[in-house]
């Protein structure tokens, strides 16, 4: 016996909302250079994705276009279902909040010192007085070797200071 399964609207919008991310059709360039024309991707939601690939390619690119920094020629980013070229710079912000990137270069701010590196997504994330603040990125900066390091750029670091800074490990906290 031959089965036939048919898929109603519904389906087909409960298996988009099973991604997290869709990018659809993007083409990307900077002035006559095309980066990206016509790719697709599906990120699932709660899986781990790694975007890998030779240098040069539009690794880092790319997830700016997911993280609303810069815009596409054309095609579509959706972040839960919400279209991240057209969100406000206030929606993006709330947004961005449930987004996590690591970058191969770890992603520390360049105008920022290593101790408000490390400082940013607690204060971002929490509500932590100042003294507790200042307590917990030493405690964090001790624990990779970096106490000493705190007021450096990080220009001024070596390759695996930066790496260790960019380490930090998050404090767990309640999104409620």
């Amino acid at each position: 016996m031959l089965a036939r399964q048919v898929f109603s609207k519904d389906d087909f919008m409960s298996q988009t909302q099973a991604n997290l991310v869709e990018v659809r059709g993007i083409r990307f360039s900077r002035g006559d250079r095309v980066i990206f024309d016509d790719i697709s991707l599906s990120v699932p939601r709660g899986k781990i994705t790694a975007i890998m690939g030779p240098s040069g390619i539009g690794k880092t690119t790319l997830l700016r276009l997911i993280g609303g920094q810069i815009p596409p020629d054309r095609g579509e980013i959706l972040f839960d279902g919400e279209n991240v070229p057209q969100m406000t710079r206030s929606r993006l912000y709330t947004v961005r909040k449930r987004m996590s990137m690591l970058f191969q270069s770890g992603a520390l701010f360049t105008d920022l010192n290593v101790f408000d590196n490390v400082a940013y997504p607690l204060r971002e994330h929490t509500h932590l007085p100042p003294a507790l603040l200042h307590t917990t990125v030493m405690m964090k900066l001790e624990a990779v070797g970096l106490r000493g390091a705190a007021k450096l750029m990080p220009s001024e670091l070596s390759g695996g200071m930066a790496r260790r800074a960019a380490r930090r490990e998050p404090l767990p906290w309640s999104r409620t």
